[in-house]
């Protein structure tokens, strides 16, 4: 008995590590261009759709995808309705798996696994090692398969076993629903449908359960793996991030609920559709192991996520509505001076961290241009009361920089592609300069404190050099913060311009102070002060332009 255990159990391990290791090595050698295919999704709901299903069949992994469109939905890089539509998908791609493994290719396992630690341990180059993590991870999956089977093996003509799995009868309502739950249950203990979908296959081929009973196991499987983006939710004061979670949970619940209406008829059509592609019948055992069994299920389990992700193409709006309702209702109260909170849950999914740190150097920038449009506001207005708020959002973009910064280190540390590690570093440099762009609002706040406490003037040109500049600087900000969003045509060539622009400004407005000195019409405490702000702005300038080239990438 303890024999069964420690096998079914070692092999449940083999499977899943093997699982982890392919989904983390084709992440790792298609990440850019997994970021690049989801950043050009449509609000088409069709190419979303497809667009899910054919990246997780990439990364073999819908808790994968739907932990990035999380990421990607919380950082305002995509909107609610087309990351739904690609988690429909995602549904679909996912199945690829369970049709892997029903191709019963455990002869390859030990020869995948002897090629995987040959390109993973003892290659150079990093898209070698990340083959190997693909290959050993085929590998040890199919290992694990063929460990699970012989662990399981002796229980075919145990009466203790054989009574146990004769409750799993979907004959009855209560035999059914049982199915479902566990099926749930299993999945949300392992966070892998795939490995729960194999484990049930290698169930079923030792004749331990018969093809309606796995069938109903799937599709509790199916409930279960919702679970992964309820937790990627965690923590996260973002709406739709909760209502995309909040639309794959009940994509598949009721997707479920409704087949389980008809689930005979629906169990008769995976027997006819799989019998007519030319496999032998589903009941047929050959050497004490039901042979066909394996690729019925797979097709049952693709056959139903097509069918649910069909139905509820057409019924999106409505879903989206409805999640929008179960979802929270606003956002944190105190959401400006929120620090970011990272967690845990994004960590192993590099795409989706780097997506969610996005979004949070997004709202640094927009809490910078706040404060700088507020203080320089405060120049014109002398309003000291409203001046007063600047120190605690320095010390709260100061805040912002550490946790990013910390943040950003840990997804260095951790398993990271060559692309992934050159935008870690432009993200770094982006939080610097924004933090720096931080440091002379507090100097012009500061100026702007002495203009108001010693009730210094400026001539109408210096105030007219002053709104010009400033305007510029704006205009730049405005700039980075959208091309850290969405980065436009020519967006490097309109920088340039901007810095230079605001380059020669300086150059002139100082030159021209210089001569209103010498004719008497600018006094000397103003001119100082004058000449500060001056250089804050031309600096705030040249921080904008260092965020623009790591935008662009060229730094």
């Amino acid at each position: 008995m303890m024999n069964v255990v420690i096998q079914t159990l070692g092999g449940l391990g083999l499977f899943i590590l093997g699982m982890k290791m392919m989904t983390e090595g084709l992440q790792m050698s298609g990440g850019k261009r997994i970021k690049t295919i989801l950043g050009a999704v449509s609000s088409n709901r069709v190419f979303g759709c497809l667009t899910g299903a054919g990246v997780t069949a990439m990364v073999q992994s819908s808790s994968a995808t739907t932990v990035m469109l999380i990421g990607f939905v919380s950082a305002g890089l995509m909107t609610l309705q087309q990351a739904v539509g690609v988690i429909l998908g995602a549904n679909v791609g996912t199945t690829m798996t369970a049709q892997l493994i029903a191709f019963k290719l455990s002869e390859a396992a030990l020869p995948a696994i002897a090629i995987g630690v040959i390109l993973k341990f003892f290659t150079q180059r990093k898209k070698y090692r990340y083959l190997g993590d693909v290959v050993l991870g085929f590998g040890l999956l199919f290992f694990g398969m063929t460990v699970m089977k012989h662990g399981l093996s002796p229980l075919k003509t145990d009466p203790v076993f054989i009574a146990f799995f004769t409750k799993f009868d979907t004959s009855t309502a209560k035999g059914l629903l049982l199915c479902v739950l566990v099926g749930a249950m299993l999945t949300i203990l392992v966070q892998s449908s795939s490995a729960t979908v194999g484990l049930t296959m290698t169930l079923a081929s030792q004749g331990l359960l018969t093809f309606p009973s796995a069938m109903a196991l799937v599709l509790g499987e199916n409930i279960g793996t919702t679970i992964t983006a309820e937790l990627a939710t965690i923590g996260s004061s973002n709406i739709n991030a909760h209502r995309a979670a909040r639309a794959h949970t009940m994509f598949n619940v009721i997707g479920v609920a409704i087949m389980l209406l008809v689930f005979s008829y629906f169990v008769k059509l995976i027997v006819l559709v799989t019998g007519y592609l030319g496999t032998g019948p589903v009941d047929q055992v050959v050497g004490g192991e039901t042979v066909h069994i394996s690729r019925y299920i797979a097709n049952g389990h693709t056959l139903f996520n097509v069918i649910n992700a069909s139905v509820f193409l057409i019924f999106l709006p409505w879903l989206i509505k409805v999640a929008i309702w179960l979802s929270p209702k606003h956002e944190e109260a105190d959401e400006f001076f929120r620090l970011p909170d990272f967690g845990d849950r994004f960590i192993d999914t590099p795409i989706a961290a780097l997506a969610k740190t996005r979004s949070e150097i997004i709202r640094m920038c927009e809490t910078a241009i706040l404060t700088f449009k507020e203080t320089v506001m405060r120049i014109e207005d002398r309003d000291y009361r409203k001046l007063s708020q600047w120190k605690r959002i320095e010390n709260h973009l100061d805040g912002m920089q550490r946790e990013i910064t910390a943040y950003l280190t840990r997804i260095y540390q951790g398993d990271v592609s060559e692309s992934e590690a050159r935008e870690i570093s432009s993200l770094m440099r982006m939080t610097n300069n924004l933090e720096r762009i931080g440091d002379s609002v507090e100097n012009i706040a500061q100026a702007t404190e002495k203009i108001i406490e010693n009730d210094i003037r400026f001539t109408p040109f210096a105030l007219t050099d002053i709104k010009e500049i400033s305007g510029q600087v704006m205009e730049f900000l405005n700039l980075v913060k959208e091309g850290m969003r969405n980065r436009g045509r020519n967006f490097i060539e309109k920088a340039d311009a901007i810095e230079n622009t605001i380059d020669n400004m300086r150059e002139n407005m100082r030159q021209g102070h210089i001569t209103r000195l010498r004719s008497g019409e600018c006094a000397i405490d103003s001119g100082l002060v004058f000449i500060d702000l001056l250089t804050n702005f031309e600096k705030i300038g040249d921080y904008c332009f260092n965020i623009a080239e790591a935008v662009a990438g060229l730094k």
